[in-house]
C-alpha cells in the first residue's frame, strides 16, 4: 500500500511539474531555439538587441546564435544604453566590437538611428530582441521603427522575437501623438500608453504604412506562448532584467508613463537616487501643499508619502542629474494598487498640481514637454488652468480611433 502509495505521489508530482512547463511563459527567443531554428540555419545575421535579450534559462540571445551550427552571428546593434545596457540616458554610444562573440557592434543611438549599407554587409537575416516597458517615449521601440523599415528599404527579412508588455496588455491611454510632435520618443502616432507588445508594434508600424508609403517588410514575428494580456511581468517566473539604468523594478516601469511628462518641467524625476520616478522634487516645493492638491485631484491606486532628498551623481545612472546636490522636497510614490492606478492621468494631475501651486516657479521646457505629451495642446491647456478632467476628454476621441486601429495587430 505505501509503495502504491509513493508511486501515484510520484507520478502526480511529475504530472503537475510537466503541466506547469507546459504553461510557463515561452518568449518568442525560446520558441526561435526550440522550434524554428530552421528560420535562422544558414543565415548571416543581425542582430538588434541589448542586455534585456535573454532566454528564459538566462542566456543571452547573441551567444546562443554566435553557438548555433550553421549560423553566422556578423553584426550587433544596439540601441539606447548600448548593447549591454551600461550606457546612461541620452549618452551617445561609440561602435565597438562584442567581447563575447567577436561580432562587430553599432550603435543605433549615436550618429545614426538606423543600420547604414556598410553596417548591413554580408547580413541576410535582421532579428530583433528587446524587451520594452510599453510607453511611446522609451526608446528601444523608436529603434524597432527604424528596423522594420530598414527591413522594407533593403529587403532584408526581419524576425522580431517577442516579449511581454511587462506594464499588461490592456491599459492603453493618454493622447495620441500629433504630427507635429514626431521624434525620437515619440516615432509613431501612438498613444503614451500603447498597451502592445513588441512584435504588435511592428505589425502596427508596417500595416499602417508608418514606415512608409508602400513600404511592406519580410516581417516574422515569433509570438510568445502562454502570455496573457492583463498580466503584469512579475505574472511569470522570469526575472527583472532593468530595461535601462533609471528602470530598476517593474513598480518603476508601471508609473513610468505617467512620471516621465516630469522630465520636461524643473522637478527632479528622482535621477540622481536609487529611486527615480518614484520620487518626486524640487527645493522650492512643499510636500504637504503638493499632496493635499493631489488628495483633492485624487490617486486610486498610488499612496504618497512625504520626503527630502538630494539628487547625486550615480554611475551608469545618472552622472548629471536635475537639481544635482541641491536639496528637494517633494513625494514619494507607491503603488499599492496597480489595476486602479491610472498612471497617465496621475502624470497629468501631477504636472497641474505642481502648475497651480507653483505656476510662476515651475518652468517647463516647452518642447521637450511637448515632445513626451505627444502634443503641446496638453502644455497649453495645464498653463491655461484647464482641469485634469478637461485634458483626459480632449485626447479621448484620438485614442478612441487608435484603439480601432490597434485591434488589427493584435495576436493574444
Amino acid at each position: 500500500m505505501t509503495k502504491l502509495f509513493l508511486f501515484i505521489i510520484t507520478i502526480s508530482f511529475f504530472s503537475f511539474a510537466f503541466a506547469q512547463d507546459k504553461n510557463q511563459l515561452q518568449l518568442g527567443s525560446d520558441r526561435l531555439i526550440s522550434e524554428y531554428q530552421h528560420l535562422i540555419k544558414g543565415k548571416s545575421i543581425g542582430l538588434v538587441t541589448n542586455h534585456t535579450g535573454l532566454l528564459s534559462n538566462g542566456k543571452h540571445i547573441a551567444d546562443v546564435l554566435n553557438g548555433i551550427e550553421g549560423v553566422k552571428l556578423v553584426a550587433l546593434f544596439g540601441p539606447e544604453h548600448g548593447v549591454r545596457g551600461d550606457a546612461p540616458a541620452g549618452e551617445k554610444i561609440t561602435d565597438s566590437f562584442d567581447a563575447q562573440t567577436g561580432a562587430h557592434v553599432y550603435s543605433l543611438y549615436g550618429k545614426y538611428r538606423k543600420p547604414t549599407d556598410e553596417m548591413l554587409q554580408g547580413i541576410d537575416l535582421l532579428i530583433y530582441d528587446i524587451q520594452d516597458i510599453g510607453a511611446r517615449f522609451y526608446t528601444y521601440i523608436s529603434t524597432l521603427f527604424y528596423i522594420v523599415q530598414t527591413s522594407a528599404e533593403k529587403d532584408i527579412p526581419l524576425l522580431v522575437l517577442d516579449r511581454p508588455n511587462p506594464i499588461d496588455g490592456i491599459s492603453v491611454d493618454g493622447p495620441v501623438r500629433a504630427e507635429d510632435q514626431q521624434s525620437f520618443v515619440g516615432i509613431a502616432p501612438i498613444p503614451t500608453m500603447h498597451g502592445m507588445t513588441i512584435g504588435e508594434l511592428a505589425k502596427l508600424f508596417a500595416g499602417e504604412e508608418y514606415i512608409g508609403k508602400g513600404l511592406k517588410p519580410n516581417l516574422t514575428v515569433i509570438e510568445m506562448k502562454n502570455w496573457k494580456r492583463d498580466s503584469y511581468f512579475d505574472d511569470y517566473n522570469l526575472p527583472w532584467t532593468p530595461p535601462s539604468p533609471n528602470i530598476p523594478d517593474l513598480e518603476t516601469a508601471i508609473v513610468y508613463p505617467g512620471i516621465c511628462l516630469i522630465e520636461g518641467v524643473n522637478v527632479s524625476e528622482g535621477r540622481g537616487t536609487y529611486h527615480p520616478f518614484l520620487t518626486i522634487g524640487a527645493p522650492y516645493i512643499n510636500s504637504d501643499e503638493l499632496i493635499s492638491k493631489l488628495n483633492e485631484y485624487g490617486h486610486d491606486g498610488l499612496k504618497l508619502e512625504k520626503i527630502d532628498f538630494t539628487p547625486v551623481s550615480i554611475e551608469a545612472m545618472a552622472t548629471s542629474p536635475k537639481n544635482k546636490d541641491e536639496e528637494c522636497y517633494g513625494i514619494k510614490l507607491s503603488v499599492i494598487d496597480r489595476k486602479k492606478f491610472q498612471r497617465v492621468e496621475f502624470g497629468v494631475k501631477l504636472v497641474s498640481a505642481l502648475h497651480q501651486l507653483y505656476g510662476t516657479k515651475l518652468k517647463f521646457r516647452d518642447a521637450g514637454f511637448d515632445r513626451l505629451a505627444g502634443d503641446k495642446k496638453i502644455r497649453e491647456m495645464i498653463m491655461s488652468d484647464f482641469s485634469p478632467e478637461q485634458i483626459f476628454e480632449y485626447w479621448r476621441n484620438d485614442l478612441n480611433k487608435f484603439l480601432t486601429i490597434r485591434e488589427k495587430y493584435l495576436l493574444y
